[in-house]
């Protein structure tokens, strides 16, 4: 191996020292460390040979770990994959494994405990707020909220 390609792939191993990055994540990072475009694709493609990149599993951690420490709606995940530069097909057959009504209800599960001390009009009006935020359309954010309405009117009464 060349030194330059030592030096890139260094660079490039120390940036995923930190976390998991897309190939188009790494390419943008070598380009702004002005690395050679051909000494790039060398280096991606050392760094795939290796397993050390590999969009597919990047996918399905990403969404993952969203979905336990920032849940939103697919489309919202979809939107940060593309711009990560992860291929549509792979978006599609990564999402295929998340419901749409199960992440609105995960993004509220810790505000139930915050707001149940809301009139209902109010809790209404937080919880279509918050998910509107996150990305959700009308009818997950209606069918999120009746159910958290009836948790939290169950949870008043006892």
């Amino acid at each position: 191996m060349d030194s330059d390609l030592k030096k890139a792939s260094g660079i490039a191993l120390g940036y995923l020292s930190i976390r998991s990055r897309s190939i188009l994540e790494m390419k943008d990072y070598l380009s702004k460390k002005k690395i050679p475009p051909l000494l790039i694709d060398r280096v991606i493609q050392l760094l795939c040979n290796e397993n050390y990149l590999d969009d597919k599993i990047f996918a399905a951690n990403f969404l993952e770990n969203r979905r336990r420490n920032k849940p939103k709606s697919l489309f919202a995940f979809r939107y940060e994959l593309e711009k990560k530069g992860i291929d549509p097909a792979i978006i599609d057959q990564s999402l295929t494994r998340y419901d749409d009504l199960e992440l609105a209800l995960l993004a509220l599960k810790p505000k139930v405990r915050i707001w149940r001390h809301l009139d209902q009009a109010l809790l209404k009006k937080k919880t279509f707020g918050y998910l509107r935020y996150r990305g959700f359309g009308f009818s997950i954010i209606q069918s999120a909220g009746e159910q958290i309405f009836d948790f939290a009117n169950s949870g008043l009464s006892k």
